[in-house]
This record gives structure tokens, C-alpha cells and sequence, in this order.
């Protein structure tokens, strides 16, 4: 088989080549002086206002209980001392949500035990909830929580005893 540019599909194929490498070796140096501020169908590129600002700090048991949703816009709750932003779950974790009674507390034990009455949560006066009764599949399943929460939340704190902060 020989190499022959008398074909048109050879032809074609060297040109095509040359003219890729040529675009390789030389690309465009057009730099268009506009910023591009919308995309079609209205999508825009910027958003519409800054995100919040969160600052990673310790939180007692006292200084969490107002971030319930109800006395404060904002819903933090704690797991194995870490505290989690929850304010984008509000239907969820809010004053109305399934697990409301966990906004602004302590959620280890309830998560734990899958279990969402109150007296699954530690009064914020008392000494944090060392856990140490719950079983290996219940820390397993407070482990999955976590997970899930680190995934989907933003870790904005930790956990501290009352009078460490």
C-alpha cells in the first residue's frame, strides 16, 4: 500500500493535520477585553451576594443553645464534639423539622441511639455526655452521622465543656 495525494481523502487528511498542528504550534493570541458576566439562559456568573462567613470556634453547651433556630437565624448542633453548621437543613434541624430538639445541643447520644425524644439530650448545664455506656454498633451509627454531616454541612466549631471556653 502506497502513500499517494492524488486521492481527495488523503488530501484532505494532510490538510486537516497541518492545520491542527499549525494550531497547536501557533495558537490565537485574540484575548477578548470583555469579562464575562452571564452565561445563556440567564445563568450568572457571580453570585448574587457573598456567602456567609463562618469562623471556626468553641462553643459550650451554653453559647450553642441560642443557634436553635428560633432565638438565632443560624442552627448549630454538636455531634462527638464537633459542631455543625445546619442552617441549610432548616426543615430539617429548625424549630418545625423532625429533629428540631437537636438545633443548639448536643446531638451525640439522639443520633447515636436513632432516637429524637428529649431525654436523649444532656441539659446544657451539666457536664458534656461522655457516652461511655453506648454500644459498638451505636457508635457505628453516630460514626455515619458524622460522615454524613461532614459531607454535607460545614464543621463551624467544636464542642467544649461549660467552663473551658
Amino acid at each position: 500500500m502506497s502513500w499517494n495525494l492524488g486521492t481527495p481523502v488523503n488530501t484532505a487528511l494532510l490538510l486537516y493535520i497541518l492545520y491542527t498542528v499549525q494550531r497547536i504550534l501557533l495558537p490565537s493570541q485574540k484575548i477578548s477585553s470583555e469579562v464575562a458576566t452571564e452565561f445563556k439562559s440567564n445563568y450568572t456568573w457571580m453570585p448574587k451576594s457573598h456567602p456567609p462567613t463562618v469562623l471556626f470556634k468553641s462553643y459550650t453547651p451554653k453559647t450553642l443553645q441560642p443557634f436553635d433556630g428560633v432565638k438565632n437565624k443560624r442552627i448549630l448542633l454538636a455531634i462527638s464534639g464537633m459542631v455543625f453548621d445546619v442552617t441549610a437543613g432548616a426543615n430539617f434541624y429548625g424549630p418545625d423539622g423532625m429533629y428540631g430538639n437537636f438545633a443548639g445541643r448536643d446531638a451525640s447520644r439522639g443520633m447515636a441511639k436513632q432516637s429524637f425524644s428529649e431525654d436523649m439530650l444532656t441539659a446544657v448545664d451539666q457536664p458534656l455526655d461522655k457516652l461511655e455506656d453506648l454500644t459498638t454498633a451505636e457508635i457505628d451509627n453516630m460514626k455515619g452521622w458524622i460522615d454524613h454531616f461532614t459531607n454535607k454541612y460545614v464543621v463551624c466549631g467544636k464542642l467544649v465543656e461549660n467552663d473551658a471556653a
